[in-house]
Order: structure tokens, then sequence, then C-alpha cells
């Protein structure tokens, strides 16, 4: 597992576009940065192109760096289920195609065990019908730089004003 220092943590998911995701896990004190990018494929170095081509294998996901003294695994696991839907097959609302896939991917068999134990608290709440594929963690692709930040770097854009932000509402509301 990449670490950016020996204090910090990092966990890998994908759940629908990485936009909405990033700027959930952004709201969470503990986080200490949030990288959206594609993993999960059979292309090096793929593009946003490539991927949204569904030809890739490769999901958009998010690389979550944390501290573990302020926000544990296991809470950051338990979020998870709450902002998107786990049990539509390669799609999360209008968006559709294997690119946006519920997936966690895992570091090591400490995040395997802690992810496959957060599913099995989560799936009596969606009727037991949990899709997310929990599968080791290959490499890491950073996005386009266009794309990093990009609900707080592009606010009034359709995308954002009709999908995150009633997102982004809605969890703050709920915290």
């Amino acid at each position: 597992m990449d670490r950016e220092n020996t204090d910090t943590h990092q966990l890998v998911l994908g759940g629908g576009c990485f936009w909405c995701t990033e700027a959930a896990y952004k709201l969470i004190p503990g986080v200490t940065s949030v990288v959206s990018g594609y993993a999960a494929g059979h292309v090096d170095n793929p593009t946003y192109h490539e991927v949204c081509s569904g030809t890739t294998g490769h999901a958009e996901v998010i690389r979550i760096t944390f501290d573990p003294a302020v926000v544990s695994l296991d809470a950051l696991l338990d979020f998870f289920w709450k902002i998107h839907d786990p049990t539509t097959l390669n799609r999360q609302g209008a968006d559709t195609g294997t690119q946006y896939r519920s997936i966690i991917l895992y570091a090591d068999e400490a995040q395997k065990t802690a992810a496959e134990a957060s599913r099995d608290r989560a799936n009596p709440g969606w009727g037991g019908r949990i899709v997310t594929a929990i599968e080791p963690l290959g490499v890491f692709y950073p996005a386009e730089d266009y794309h990093q930040d990009y609900f707080a770097r592009n606010p009034h854009a359709g995308y954002c004003q009709a999908v995150i932000r009633p997102k982004i509402e809605k969890l703050r509301r709920a915290h």
C-alpha cells in the first residue's frame, strides 16, 4: 500500500462518477486528500476518453489518503454504502458502463477483511442485493488534472448542479 507518510493510510474505491465520490469524501474530517483516477483494468496509463469507451476494463475510482488517528478505515468503508447505490451493476443514476461500477480495491488482507465486513454490515439495509466488487488493487492511475477537485472548481457546471450538489447537501444534512 502506498503511503504518503507513516501517519496516513490509503483506500481506493469507486461508486460511480469519481467527481461525486471525491466531493463526498472531502467532507470527512481526517481525509487529507482525494485523488480521482482509474483502476482495475487492463490498459496502462488510460485516458478519460479510453475509460469512457468501456474497453479498458478500468473503473472511475478515488484514492483516499486519511489519518487513521482521526477517521478509521471502517468509518470510510461504512460511508461508502451511503453515498451511492451498490445494488446497480455498472450504473449509478444516468451514468452507465463498467467504468461506473461499484468497487472496493484492497491493498492488503486487512483492507480486504474490513471491506468484506463492511459489505456484510450494509447488505441487509440494501435488501441483500449489493453487487459491489471487492478486488485486489493493482495499479492506480491518477486522472487528468481537469478531473481533480472537479466539484470545488466547477460548482456551477450542469452535472455539478444536477447531481453532485444535491448529493453533497443531503450528506451535510445527515451529519
